[in-house]
């Protein structure tokens, strides 16, 4: 039986590799995280060379395997970074590696970030998306789409008012794979199903730290792969954004951070939140005795 106090909602301080082998087993629902990209953020986390990347990441992916739920999910923010005027192959190579590790690699969805920092580049243009890998441990998981449909939009009023004879019948795909569409079943619906290209803006202000993301972009993961009261693990923290988020949709979370000033930052952000919304959730679920968050600093 999984320690109920384990679980409660917190941020511990120290390198994920200490304090992830002290996490239960299968413990965790969803794990969203955007760990420091190759040699950058060296003043924060010291860099990893792209050549060293996977090497340095596969023991941490090994963890998060291990404390994952079988029916959870496991959310990679990355983006290869240009090496010696080309992009470096090391994203690639790690999720070949994850999969060798046993990870299933089940999607890939783009980031497109809205409002990219303008630039002018000799050969090639603003990175203007990043990848969000999606893995798993089994082929059948939890995932909730009616939790991120969008509306229909103003196309659907001309599309669906004439509608033709191929419409109102299941039109087969022409390179029979196997897929159709009815467009006569739209009719009268409001909502539908997202395609896997996510429109968000990047994160205006930095919330004191070197590459925080939107909140909108853990918030979107955590309605699509979890319910209420689920855990969601962040081993890179970072300004505590991916715990805001689990928060804010009744989710408990666990936020590990090596650097402890960026820990400090996530802790006065939770706290803020918690002020802003003094009642948990569920009674006493995600809150200690004293009524804040549980925090906690591990080795050095």
């Amino acid at each position: 039986m999984v320690d109920e106090h384990v679980l409660q909602s917190k941020l511990l301080q120290g390198n994920c590799l200490d304090i992830l082998p002290t996490l239960p087993a299968e413990s965790v629902d969803l794990i969203v995280t955007s760990p420091p990209y190759a040699d950058q953020r060296k003043d924060t986390y010291g860099g990893v060379h792209p050549d060293k990347y996977v090497e340095w990441f596969l023991p941490i992916g090994a963890e998060l395997k291990r404390v994952l739920k079988k029916e959870g999910s496991f959310v990679l923010n990355i983006k290869e970074r240009v090496v010696n005027g080309e992009r470096h192959t090391y994203v690639l190579e790690l999720i070949i590696a994850l999969r060798k590790q046993g990870w299933l690699w089940t999607e890939e969805y783009a980031w497109h970030k809205r409002n990219s920092y303008p630039g002018k580049w000799p050969n090639r243009f603003r990175d203007g998306w990043e990848r969000c890998l999606h893995f798993t441990k089994d082929r059948h998981f939890a995932m909730y789409q009616d939790a991120v449909r969008v509306p229909m939009g103003d196309w659907s009023q001309s599309r669906l008012r004439n509608l033709s004879e191929t419409d109102k019948r299941r039109d087969n795909s022409r390179v029979q794979s196997g897929f159709g569409k009815k467009i006569e079943n739209w009719i009268g619906r409001e909502l539908a199903y997202p395609d896997n290209v996510l429109h968000l803006a990047t994160e205006c202000n930095n919330q004191g730290h070197s590459a925080a993301f939107p909140v909108e972009l853990p918030s979107w993961f955590i309605k699509l792969f979890t319910q209420q009261n689920d855990v969601v693990l962040d081993p890179f923290i970072g300004s505590g954004t991916t715990a805001i988020a689990a928060r804010q949709l009744g989710r408990r979370y666990i936020g590990i951070e090596m650097s402890p000033l960026y820990f400090e930052v996530a802790r006065q952000r939770v706290n803020d939140e918690v002020i802003q919304m003094p009642i948990p959730l569920t009674q006493n679920e995600n809150q200690t005795e004293s009524g804040q968050e549980f925090y906690e600093s591990v080795g050095s």
